[in-house]
């Protein structure tokens, strides 16, 4: 087929979806040049066999725009179109850059230079292209993306600082400020599925940009570049252009991490899992230096961007099931403390043995420990005054600021969603001579900081303040838990709770607008039987006018303050979209009252109980603006399932107990695998609990394949 008939097929293949026009009309658009401009004639066959294959939903989406930039830069599917990562995507981005780096610093920009530094991901993902051709994103990886921004930037005559293999995020972070670069790039998709990857973008300081400046970098990209200029690496590197670098960089970064350590106590056994990623270059060997007492789990120690070893091959720290394949491990070398951290080892989770049973720790409470270690450590070392200060975004637990404020300590804790502001606020203490009161940064998402080393989280740091605050509390016959225990007594329980409706595509986008600009126009007096005390919309605050679209977006966040219970000091709901990924998310948090420390479980199931009623009323309410009909049952799921995937689940639950019905073993479990294959990884381990709910069964057990 001519690109004529092509670009035909595909018109009459969108007008067929339930999207807006103007996203058919763009993806029209951005496929007639990527078909007819020789720049993309590698890509041509793979968009040939989309369309001839009719796969409209993923060509409208891979099509209907550039990929954003977000709160955290440029992440999302590898993939052939301006909305995938592509070396296409990536050479263009680094060509605003290299413009957007020269207007601002001149020549200062082209001798500083810029860093890169890339993490495992790969794509090998099958099924989705013509396998049996030729595929310009087949094993796409951080490196190959590296060098094609390196390419584009020696082109421009900037200086590139790259890293001789994988490494950190942090470490780029902190590489940045020891080579007084102007710039860095990591490359990465954080905690994303394997299919994904991106580009981070930092600043001269190591921290991601801030509005207005990452509006103008998005402006300079999508209005500005009208050639990608390119010089080929093995040139760049003879012309003095790329300077590789490695073990020098890493032993400052270590130098500069080992002396966040506020005790000498290493009475602890941990268990390290880097989830397949670049922890092996920093918290592993930071934790080494500092004579703690750590093992590699086998299973996850492998730098691989498959993350074969972790359940729904998410790489996820955040979620408990992200350690399904190391915590058999550390149960079996009896560890005290099993450590995680995700692919560029920027965010750490863990998990701890207390009476026997393994817990887990969400990113609030762990931030609530280390907010309350800093505090008691700095008083012992007679460092504690009313100048220090500990940061923190505004959905990350207000309990942090409760402990503040009874310490006579500052809390900067209204920040909008994103450790980049937390760097940004850390740079302005810095210019006042103030940062040696700085404690800490913490995020609800699994981020911290502490020291001056860096502007963006760091798991490393964090890992070290844990091992060493668990070891004292060993000594003393204490868990991590037993602190966080006696904190809730004296505050009263805060329970934070974090879920999401997560809508793709183009026409997921159109549904996160919609119930955004609902609530935002709408008065709701109520949730249910909780009634709302005071809405606040963030777009109101200063400054204002805003100071670029990209600061309207990320203002993009609504607090419903609600009145309280018998039960309860304060209760919240904070909605907002995700900046990095196609999600609305749902930040709960329920304070209760302080109690006597035996009466904590009876104050917890209170609470969690009135977060799980608020939970359904709240979503429920939203559910309603798309018309979907959701059964409480659905909440049991799996939470980081698509909307359409958990309502697909339940138009094929029939299916599944017909299976029963299938007499041969073998033919029952590959029908049930195939009715479950668009799940992913690790399929009933997302669906289980909702049917056994029903069921009173495991589908596993309910079809008699256990």
């Amino acid at each position: 087929m001519d690109t004529n008939a092509l670009l035909a097929k595909a018109k009459d293949g969108f007008n067929t979806l339930d999207v807006s026009q103007k996203y058919v009309d763009a993806a029209l658009k951005w496929l007639e040049v990527w078909l007819s401009d020789q720049m993309f004639s590698d890509y041509v066959h793979q968009i040939q066999y989309l369309i001839e294959n009719e796969r409209w939903n993923f060509l409208l989406d891979a099509f209907y725009q550039v990929i954003p930039f977000g709160t955290g830069g440029r992440r999302g599917l590898v993939g052939i179109g301006p909305n995938r990562i592509n070396t296409w995507t990536i050479q263009a981005s680094a060509q605003g850059h290299s413009q957007y780096l020269i207007k601002m610093f001149g020549e200062e920009a082209k001798n500083r230079g810029v860093v890169l530094t890339y993490d495992v991901r790969k794509y090998v993902q099958k099924g989705t292209y013509d396998d049996s051709a030729p595929n310009p994103v087949k094993d796409l990886d951080g490196r190959m993306l590296a060098i094609a921004a390196a390419e584009v930037y020696t082109a421009n005559q900037i200086k590139v600082y790259l890293y001789d293999e994988t490494r950190s995020t942090p470490q780029l972070s902190f590489t940045i400020r020891h080579l007084n670069a102007i710039s860095g790039d990591m490359f990465s998709a954080s905690h994303n599925l394997p299919t994904d990857n991106g580009k981070k973008v930092y600043d001269q300081y190591g921290g991601q940009l801030i509005p207005p400046d990452d509006q103008n970098l998005v402006d300079e990209v999508t209005q500005n570049v009208k050639e990608i200029k390119t010089l080929a690496y093995a040139k760049a590197k003879a012309q003095g252009l790329i300077e590789i670098i490695g073990a020098e960089a890493d032993e400052a970064y270590y130098a500069a991490v080992c002396p966040v350590s506020l005790s000498a106590e290493r009475n602890l056994k941990i268990v390290y899992s880097p989830l397949h990623g670049t922890g092996l270059t920093s918290v592993y060997p930071i934790l080494k230096k500092l004579n703690f007492d750590v093992t590699l789990d086998p299973a996850t120690s492998n730098l691989s961007g498959a993350f074969e070893n972790v359940t729904f091959n998410i790489p996820n720290p955040e979620v408990v099931e992200s350690f399904g394949h190391s915590l058999p491990f550390a149960r079996e070398v009896d560890a005290d403390l099993l450590i995680s951290t995700d692919p560029d080892a920027d965010r750490i989770g863990i998990m701890l043995k207390h009476n026997g049973d393994w817990r887990f720790l969400s990113g609030n409470e762990i931030g609530i420990i280390l907010s309350q270690y800093a505090i008691l450590k700095y008083k012992a070392r007679g460092r504690l005054n009313p100048e220090n200060v500990i940061i923190k975004t505004d959905v990350t637990t207000s309990l942090i600021q409760k402990i503040a404020a009874e310490n006579d300590i500052r809390c900067i804790g209204d920040l909008l969603v994103g450790f980049k502001y937390i760097g940004d606020l850390m740079n302005k203490i810095e210019a006042d001579n103030q940062i040696d009161h700085f404690m800490m940064g913490t995020e609800e998402s699994h981020g911290y900081l502490m020291g001056n080393y860096a502007r963006d989280k760091d798991a490393a740091c964090a890992a070290i303040w844990l091992g060493e605050h668990a070891a004292e509390l060993k000594g003393k016959n204490k868990t991590l838990l037993d602190d966080l225990a006696e904190i809730y007594a004296r505050y009263g329980y805060c329970h934070n709770y974090l879920t999401e409706i997560r809508l793709l595509g183009a026409k997921g986008m159109e549904q996160i607008l919609m119930i955004m600009n609902h609530l935002r126009d709408t008065r709701i007096d109520a949730f249910g039987d909780f009634s709302v005390r005071h809405k606040i919309d963030r777009r109101d605050g200063e400054p204002q006018p805003h100071l670029s679209p990209t600061d309207t977006s990320a203002r993009n966040m609504l607090v419903y303050q609600l009145d309280n219970t018998p039960d309860t000091s304060s209760m919240r709901v904070t909605v907002r979209p995700s900046g990095t990924e196609p999600k609305i998310k749902m930040y709960f948090e329920v304070f209760g009252h302080p109690f006597k420390l035996e009466d904590i479980d009876a104050e917890k199931e209170k609470v969690v109980k009135l977060r799980e009623t608020l939970e359904k009323n709240v979503m429920q309410y939203c559910y309603n603006l798309l018309n979907v009909d959701f059964p409480d049952r659905g909440f049991l799921l799996f939470w980081q399932l698509p909307l359409a995937d958990k309502l697909k689940y339940f138009k094929i639950e029939d299916e599944i107990t017909g299976l029963k019905r299938v007499s041969d073993d073998g033919e029952r479990k590959e029908k049930l695998f195939k009715l479950l294959e668009f799940l992913g990884a690790n399929p009933i381990q997302k669906i289980d609990k909702a049917f056994q709910e029903k069921y009173k069964a495991g589908i596993l057990e309910y079809l008699k394949l256990t």
